[in-house]
């Protein structure tokens, strides 16, 4: 009886992670496509106000702007479809394991230290006295 229900929630919490991550890769890529449209549409407005502007600056200055820009817009793609790749979910949970054996380890070497700086055979035998 309590292990269907168990069982039950281990697969809900397994689909309510993917759930969430499946929201959260969402989110990524619709920021990502905003910043495009936005980097598009922001350059055509500093190339229009670099043609207003350019009777009195010989410079030209909006290639650095839209190239800078677009190098964001390139590392912004780059964190999305490349290190999300290698930096997942699965490797998350590998992380998350680690990380978790490591504090396991810590609290059993303090546990020891504990044990053998005060054994519970003479915290006992103080008692009985």
């Amino acid at each position: 009886m309590f292990s269907k229900n168990t069982q039950k929630s281990d697969v809900a919490i397994e689909q309510h992670e993917l759930l969430e991550n499946a929201q959260k890769r969402i989110k990524q890529k619709k920021r990502l496509f905003s910043h495009f449209v936005v980097f598009l549409i922001g350059s055509v407005f500093i190339v229009l106000i670099n043609k207003i502007f350019k009777q009195w600056e010989a410079y030209d200055w909006y290639i650095w702007a839209i190239s800078f820009w677009g190098f964001l817009f390139v590392m912004h793609a780059f964190n999305v479809f490349v290190t999300h790749k290698f930096m997942g979910v699965a490797w998350e949970r590998k992380q998350r394991e680690k990380l978790v054996a490591k504090q396991k380890a810590k609290i059993a070497e303090i546990q020891k230290e504990i044990e053998s700086d005060f054994p519970l055979s003479n915290f006992n035998k103080k008692k009985e006295d």
